[in-house]
């Protein structure tokens, strides 16, 4: 596995932890009326990291149109 799949990996499983531990904290009803706005927040930046990393781990290596070959200069 390449290094941008690593964090595209990576940024996935962080996001997926980070909502089920926020979502186990709206589950005990502590400070309900401070946490579901938050939580709107809170999941709407973990879809997201989710997303970013979902759309980094799914990318191709296309590294072929990187490579760069020198023309030799003209002499004018």
């Amino acid at each position: 596995m390449d290094r941008t799949r690593l964090t595209g990996l990576t940024l996935m499983v962080a996001a997926a932890v980070q909502a089920l531990w926020f979502l186990t904290g709206l589950q005990r009803r502590s400070y309900a009326a401070v946490a579901i706005p938050a939580a709107a927040i809170t999941l709407t930046a973990a879809v997201l990291l989710f997303w970013i990393g979902w759309t980094t781990y799914e990318l191709e290596d296309d590294l072929e149109g990187l490579a760069f070959v020198p023309e030799p200069l003209d002499d004018i």
